[in-house]
Formats: C-alpha cells, structure tokens, sequence
C-alpha cells in the first residue's frame, strides 16, 4: 500500500508551481435525476452532471506573480494538482476551474495567509506525470 505525506503535495497553475502552499483539497460530485416510476418499490437514480470544488491555502506571497497571482476572483486557470508530488509516474488531477473567492487572514504573531476557492468548469481528470 502506498502511502503518502502531505509535504509531498504541489499545486500548478498551468505549468507554474504555486508558492507557499500549506494546504489543498479538492471534491468531486455527480448531480443524480430521481428515475422511479409510479410501479417501482424504491426509489431509482442516474447520473448527470459532474463537477468538483476545492480551496488552495497558501503562506501569501505577493511575489508569486504567476502562481498566487494568477488566481484572481472570477479568473479561469487550470489547476493541476499532484497529492503525491510532481515527480515522474506520480498520479494528479487536472482540470479548468474559476476562482470563486480569496480570503487574506492577518494576526499579531501570525503568518499572513491566503485562501483560494474554486469551482471546476468541466470534469476532473487524472493523469501520470
């Protein structure tokens, strides 16, 4: 069994490394449509739509023009993200995604932090570096 540290975790942009990530996470759904007909005994379902949400948290870093700063709300990237790292054979997840928030947190004593929230445009995919 594979087993893998969060450490290991990268977020791109398109072909650029996001800096100063901590944290990512990422969702993905199926909408169902109810098919039971008036003879049925229970309740039936298929598939429709899918999509995925998710949120990259982030040390800021202003500097990061084409990572962070690419991720402005209401902006279409596409995200890749590698759980397991970037390295060769390593397993990711691709896909279009518009930003759908930003939240900045400053506090004495504290790193300043950012948080971006997204909503896929399309399916999710996975592939192999």
């Amino acid at each position: 069994m594979a087993v893998h540290k969060g450490s290991e975790g990268v977020v791109k942009v398109g072909s650029n490394t996001v800096a100063e990530v901590t944290a990512f996470s990422f969702d993905e759904t199926v909408d169902t449509i109810e098919s039971t007909a008036l003879s049925n005994s229970a309740r039936s379902y298929v598939a429709d739509y899918v999509g995925f949400t998710g949120t990259v948290d982030c040390q800021w870093d202003e500097t990061d023009t084409s990572g962070q700063g690419a991720m402005t709300v209401g902006s279409t990237v596409t995200l890749n993200l590698y759980p397991e790292g970037s390295a060769s054979s390593a397993t990711y997840y691709t896909g279009s995604a518009i930003i759908t928030s930003i939240s900045r947190a400053n506090a004495m004593g504290s790193i300043v932090t950012a948080n971006f929230s997204f909503t896929g445009t399309n399916a999710l995919t996975s592939a192999r570096v």
